[in-house]
């Protein structure tokens, strides 16, 4: 059986940031609970393409009806993504992250949430930003806060709620897992926005609700004020967008221990304070989620290599001395047109194709 769950390791390895071996197997334990044997299985006999059971069923000579059933389930299970189009049910395998651990929404508990955090703290958290090429990027929450317009409609929270036909908001994975292993904050847990076929995913498996674009807007806002980072997944057709804290969230706390954040978030922008302005109230400081600034003289000192553009001590200055500052041309980011794109340039970065 541990071959078995070994071989899923390496295939899940092999996908999107990875799941990388420890020593003490945690990352089997964890796999363990997740999957059953019959699941593995199934799973090893999938791609990250969507297929239709009978298309699976005929490419590995097995019951269609049996075979339908059993995707379906781990499609509820959040162990593969399921899309419903045109009364055509297609199923694909994903990766651990943003995948198969986001779809344990509803069945985390205790035992697996302190697993996971073993985990993350033995290598996971480590893989998110080893590669030039990251799975989620920062943007500000709003275009006003930038001094140098146009932003690119991908760079534009707004623009992205606007172009999106469905939308779906959930709980927060990271929030929720970390509250379950006796830890996390009390910022706001809706936090977490699906779009398309992502938002019909999360809303069939009761993991989400479908909202409005307006409504969308508002909860962004809402989570802003509270102190949440937008993060768009990287990519110019983004499937989701979450807001984060610099305590809970996979993402931000990977980036929190590089040496330099702004150049791993791959963020277009960065904060600069009018020292004239500064009143050194300390507002901003509080805010940073990156711990990117600094009270020198009683007056607020930004530290580039850890701002990530994100806009939070911009928004809240009651001097508005600061402002997101554009970065040069030879320093602007441009996303993968798609998350596909996205994830074969960090297979390749990671040496998997």
């Amino acid at each position: 059986m541990s071959d078995l769950y070994e071989k899923l390791r390496q295939r899940l390895d092999d996908m999107g940031t990875g799941y990388p071996a420890t020593q003490n197997g945690i990352e089997l334990k964890i796999l363990k609970k997740i999957f059953t044997e019959s699941d593995v299985e199934m799973f090893l006999m999938l791609t990250p393409m969507l297929e239709t059971p009978q298309s699976v069923a005929d490419r590995l000579n097995l019951p269609e009806k049996e075979t339908a059933a059993h995707m379906e389930n781990m499609a509820k299970r959040g162990l593969l993504f399921r899309q419903k189009k045109n009364d055509i049910v297609r199923y694909a395998a994903v990766p651990f992250v943003v995948g198969v651990f986001e779809f344990q929404l509803n069945t985390v508990d205790e035992t697996l949430a302190r697993d996971l955090e073993v985990y993350y703290q033995q290598v996971l958290g480590k893989s998110f930003q080893s590669w030039s090429t990251p799975v989620m990027r920062t943007i500000p929450i709003n275009r006003q806060l930038v001094t140098e317009w146009p932003i690119a409609p991908y760079e534009d929270v707004a623009k992205i709620f606007d172009d999106q036909k469905k939308i779906a908001v959930a709980q927060c994975i990271c929030r929720t897992t970390a509250k379950k292993a006796g830890k996390g904050c009390d910022k706001p847990m809706e936090a977490c926005f699906l779009f398309g076929s992502h938002a019909d995913y999360y809303v069939d498996n009761g993991m989400g609700r479908f909202i409005t674009k307006e409504e969308a807007k508002e909860i962004a806002r809402k989570n802003e004020e509270a102190g949440l980072v937008m993060q768009p997944f990287n990519s110019q057709n983004v499937g989701g967008m979450c807001s984060c804290c610099g305590c809970c969230c996979g993402m931000l706390r990977s980036l929190k221990k590089q040496d330099n954040p702004a150049a791993a978030v791959k963020s277009n922008y960065f904060a600069q304070i009018d020292k004239e302005e500064c009143t050194g109230c300390e507002t901003c400081v509080d805010r940073c989620q990156m711990e990117a600034i600094d009270m020198v003289d009683d007056i607020a000192v930004v530290n580039l290599k850890r701002c990530i553009g994100c806009g939070l001590c911009v928004s809240t200055c009651p001097t508005e001395a600061v402002r997101l500052m554009k970065k040069s041309d030879d320093h602007q980011y441009i996303p993968p047109k798609t998350g596909m794109e996205t994830y074969i340039r960090i297979a390749q970065e990671r040496g998997k194709i």
